[in-house]
Parts: structure tokens; C-alpha cells; sequence
């Protein structure tokens, strides 16, 4: 069953402290991480001196790839709900001595999105707020013309056996995974938003990344 906000809140507190270490536990499994964090970024199309948001930051992983895009004139405001991620955040914004990154500690469904702004991203985070479909519709908002929202997350990958989709949900469950979350499909939503909406599934059908463009 679907984590309610307060139970992802008190689950990620837990996770926050060994949450880099596990992520990269997937290598294991071939399963490249970062590659698809990479390629989200790289779809946003962002350029030196934009504005960027990041729904769900966490501990600030996607960071070194989106400031690699806006550079030291660019701004990146990184939002999560759970205070003990974004204490990372902060770790790791400090050791890098970044100066033009903000962190807000946020629900992402009653976040004021700044207007103006270039790009959105949310990688495997957004299926996990219950009001996700308010999140997408306060982001097109506020993004500029020409904008982009991209969403990289998990989903049931149509032509596996449900056991191996059982065996995809148990390993990434300890970051609140669950099998009804598939019923939840930003991309859909992203089309009542968005003026061109692309989609690219990748590792098996079992990610997607979704592109939204104002």
C-alpha cells in the first residue's frame, strides 16, 4: 500500500543517513542509477544561468549534474519533505561550496513554484506524493515558454511475468515502492499540462523518463 506523506517522512529520516550508500547498491544488480539521473538532466536542456527546480532533491545527488548545466550564474532550488535529506543537502552543497543553490524543506504538492523559471525536475520521487498531479500542474505554471518538466521514475514494465515485477517492487521497497504505485502515471497528467510531452522508457521498460515542454 502507497506511504502516506507522514509514513515517507519518517521512512526517509531513517534512510537519510545510509541513503547515498544504498542507492548505489543497485550497481549490483546492473542496474546504472546514475546514468538515468544523467540522461533526466540532460533532457531539461538547461544553459548557463537558468533557474532550476528540483521536486524531491533528497541529499542532493542530481546536484553536480544540474549545476554542470547552469553554471555559477544559474540558480537551483532543491525542495523534500523530510528535513534529515535536505540535512544532507546541505553537507553536501557546504563541501562543494556552492553558492547558488537554495534548499527549501517543502511538501511538494503546497510548494509555490518562483515564476519564470527554466526547469523542473523530479527523479524517482514525484510517484511517491500522493498529490503529484498538483505538483505538475503548479510547475507548468510557473515555467517560462519553452520550459521543461522532466520526471524520471519507476514503472510496471507492461511485458514482464509479475514475478519479476514483484522482485523489481521488494528490492526497491525500502524507499516506500510499492506495486499500487503504478497506478499512479504522471506522463498522462503531464499531457492536460504541456504542449509536447515525450516519453523514453529505458533498463527493461522498467524506467521512464517523461519530458514536458510549455
Amino acid at each position: 500500500m502507497a506511504l502516506t506523506k507522514s509514513q515517507l517522512r519518517d521512512l526517509y529520516r531513517k534512510r537519510a543517513a545510509h541513503y547515498d550508500f544504498c542507492a548505489n547498491l543497485y550497481y549490483l544488480i546492473g542496474f546504472r542509477e546514475a546514468r538515468c539521473r544523467k540522461r533526466a538532466v540532460s533532457a531539461l536542456g538547461l544553459k548557463s544561468g537558468d533557474a532550476v527546480v528540483e521536486v524531491g532533491c533528497g541529499t542532493g545527488l542530481n546536484f553536480p549534474y544540474l549545476l554542470q548545466s547552469i553554471g555559477e550564474t544559474g540558480r537551483l532550488i532543491g525542495i523534500d519533505l523530510t528535513d534529515a535529506m535536505l540535512q544532507k543537502a546541505t553537507k553536501r552543497v557546504e563541501r562543494n561550496r556552492w553558492h547558488n543553490v537554495e534548499l527549501v524543506e517543502a511538501d511538494a504538492a503546497s510548494y509555490l513554484f518562483p515564476a519564470g523559471i527554466q526547469g523542473v525536475l523530479s527523479t524517482f520521487a514525484l510517484t511517491l506524493v500522493p498529490e503529484y498531479e498538483k505538483v505538475i500542474d503548479h510547475a507548468a505554471r510557473a515555467l517560462v515558454a519553452g520550459g521543461r518538466f522532466v520526471i524520471a521514475d519507476f514503472k510496471k514494465p507492461d511485458q514482464w511475468p509479475l514475478w519479476l515485477v514483484n522482485l523489481g517492487v521488494l528490492s526497491t521497497k525500502p524507499f516506500g515502492v510499492s506495486l499500487d504505485l503504478a497506478e499512479r502515471k504522471p506522463w498522462q497528467v503531464m499531457t492536460r499540462c504541456f504542449a509536447r510531452v515525450t516519453i523514453t522508457e529505458c533498463f527493461g521498460g522498467s524506467v521512464y523518463i517523461a519530458v514536458g515542454e510549455r
